[in-house]
């Protein structure tokens, strides 16, 4: 992949796109995040990118404020923790317990709340949110709908995550960030290669193949890779829903 001229021509998309208006970036400390907020500096300027760190509790803000001070951007940090347990829900867990459907309930709570706040902060400041996943997370439909799927614009959305490693180098994220197991921060000690059980180089090796040739024979695939090839694309299969706007149901006259 020729990264300069993807950063050049995302750049370019983002400043056409957004004009006068500030970027709003949800900053997790991560590579995806850290990627879009320096297209965004690249593109619009630093005085118009606006960075908003939301932890939950004791989550650490280190890597993210790392970041802002090298993009030399303003660090905004909300805590979210008082919000999400402000829910008057008796099926909203406590994130401690064990249970998976629990422990994904809250997680996807804490994603919804923290895409209302980027909107909070984009009506104030005539901005737009833009979104931070990659070609992988959209595919794997590894994303909160509503959450962090919520968004004006995706500017990496066509990039597989193993090249936005690549993108980073050139943009000069600082190296603890481009080095460190990605994680959307759901839970505690969550990495999303563990949760998914596959690497990333994985992943794209298969999605690349899978994408090459839109009348692929199926069995070939699995045969060479077996039950992850399957779970890929089962799982792509199932969150086609994720990917599309809701269903209109039309009844006529």
């Amino acid at each position: 992949m020729n990264f300069e001229y993807v950063k050049s021509t995302v750049e370019t998309q983002i400043k056409r796109y957004l004009g006068n208006r500030k970027a709003i970036v949800g900053i997790s400390g991560g590579i995806d995040s850290a990627v879009v907020a320096s297209l965004c500096v690249n593109a619009l300027g630093r005085d118009n990118v606006i960075g908003i760190q939301m932890p939950y509790g004791e989550q650490s803000t280190k890597d993210g404020s790392a970041l802002l001070a090298h993009l030399e951007i303003k660090d905004i940090i909300v805590n979210i923790k008082h919000i999400v347990q402000s829910f008057p829900l008796p099926l909203l867990p406590s994130i401690d317990q064990n249970a998976d459907l629990n422990r994904m309930t809250n997680g996807n709570v804490r994603a919804r709340v923290r895409m209302t706040l980027l909107y909070a902060y984009a009506g104030s400041f005539n901005g737009m949110v833009i979104g931070t996943s990659n070609k992988t997370e959209i595919m794997l439909g590894y994303f909160t709908k509503y959450g962090d799927g919520g968004c004006d614009i995706e500017p990496i959305g066509d990039i597989y995550k193993t090249d936005v490693f690549g993108l980073a180098k050139i943009l000069g994220i600082p190296e603890a960030i481009i080095t460190k197991k990605p994680s959307a921060e759901l839970w505690e000690g969550q990495t999303d290669e563990g949760e998914i059980g596959m690497t990333y180089a994985e992943i794209d090796e298969m999605f690349r193949a899978y994408l090459k040739d839109e009348m692929i024979n199926l069995r070939d695939f699995y045969e060479k890779y077996g039950r992850k090839g399957e779970m890929l694309i089962q799982r792509y299969i199932n969150t086609e829903h994720k990917r599309r706007m809701p269903p209109v149901f039309f009844v006529g006259e």
